[in-house]
């Protein structure tokens, strides 16, 4: 029997509930959804919008990577996710920047706010206070405020659905709302195969996570509407199992990182393993180029996982193979013996940063 299917092990090691964080993510989306109902906004305050920017980092950052792809399809003007200090040259008083910051004190999210109100943009935040909250609320900016206690990554729901309901509010997206609540119905179903109690056999994120165990993933997608999910997941499985992950999307790398697929793999073959995540809404050529790929990277006698997102809607598509992502990184972190939930490193680096920037004043 491995330790995956005896649950006083699991949570044994998983001292702060992280399990329950990632079990809970419908109710989370439910809950959100909620907030982002009451959330008041005069969508006359938002008119004439040319283009939007959504300034973020990390477990902040990714749900306008998320709302960027979901709304690929439907949105009429240019949409950015900058996760750096400086906005685009091109931001103005006709540019909507969503600044998301789960704590509010995020140093580049920050700065990029202070860019934004000198160059007079449109401005809104997603966060649950600190500096970004005394910014907003000095400056009459309307913020959506977050319930505290939960790790950025951990957080998704609420830094997703707020950014995607508030597009709805001023009229740049329809229909947002019957699909989170398909969402919701939908994740607390296909939860059933990942949760604790599920045997390995017949778990898929545990099987996944076993086939992980001591090698390095490196997680492939359309460039659509799973480009995001995958490097969501490679995240939550750097993050969450502290397990070195990669990720990259078709088209692109064919032209490039393809070639390294060559026989120097054979040296470390067996420390690789590819996830392909697929959609049911990939392009036909992308369809081609992963069956072709596939076989490329099985001739070098590399494990390759495939995975196939579930649902009728895009929405439903992308978080499904999110919640995959998530419940297979706790696992591996089961597997590789580490509490899911500190990131020491990310804290290290931040208390370097404001030693250096003390030092300096």
């Amino acid at each position: 029997m491995t330790i995956l299917d005896d649950v006083e092990s699991i949570r044994s090691a998983d001292p702060s509930n992280m399990y329950n964080r990632i079990f809970d993510l419908p109710e989370q989306m439910a809950d959100a959804l909620t907030l982002a109902q009451r959330w008041q906004i005069n969508p006359d305050d938002f008119s004439g919008i040319k283009n939007i920017v959504v300034v973020g980092m990390g477990g902040s950052a990714i749900g306008g990577d998320l709302t960027r792809t979901y709304l690929s399809s439907k949105l009429l003007v240019p949409f950015e996710v900058c996760r750096h200090y400086v906005l685009p040259e091109y931001v103005d008083d006709e540019t909507l920047v969503i600044a998301s910051s789960y704590s509010g004190n995020t140093e580049e999210t920050i700065a990029a706010v202070e860019d934004a109100l000198a160059r007079k943009a449109m401005l809104v935040a997603i966060s649950t206070g600190g500096l970004l909250g005394e910014i907003c609320e000095l400056n009459e900016i309307p913020m959506a405020k977050l319930p505290e206690g939960w790790q950025p990554r951990a957080a998704i729901g609420y830094s997703f659905v707020p950014l995607v309901m508030f597009l709805e509010k001023i009229g740049m997206a329809r229909d947002v709302t019957k699909e989170l609540e398909t969402v919701v119905e939908s994740l607390q179903k296909f939860r059933d195969n990942y949760i604790e109690d599920q045997p390995t056999e017949q778990n898929p994120a545990k099987n996944l996570a076993q086939k992980m165990h001591g090698r390095i993933p490196i997680i492939y997608s359309g460039p659509t509407l799973m480009d995001a999910v995958a490097v969501r997941f490679k995240g939550q499985i750097c993050e969450n199992s502290k397990n070195l992950a990669f990720a990259n999307h078709f088209a692109e790398f064919n032209h490039n990182e393809l070639v390294g697929w060559s026989r120097t793999v054979e040296a470390f073959k067996d420390k690789l393993i590819v996830v392909m995540l697929r959609d049911a809404g990939d392009h036909p050529q992308i369809r081609k180029r992963m069956n072709i790929v596939k076989e490329i990277i099985q001739k070098l006698d590399v494990e390759l996982v495939e995975i196939h997102s579930k649902g009728a809607v895009r929405l439903e598509r992308m978080f499904s193979l999110i919640q995959v992502g998530d419940f297979t990184s706790y696992y591996l972190a089961v597997l590789n013996e580490v509490d899911p939930t500190p990131v020491d490193v990310i804290v290290e680096l931040k208390n370097a940063l404001e030693m250096d920037k003390a030092m300096s004043t």
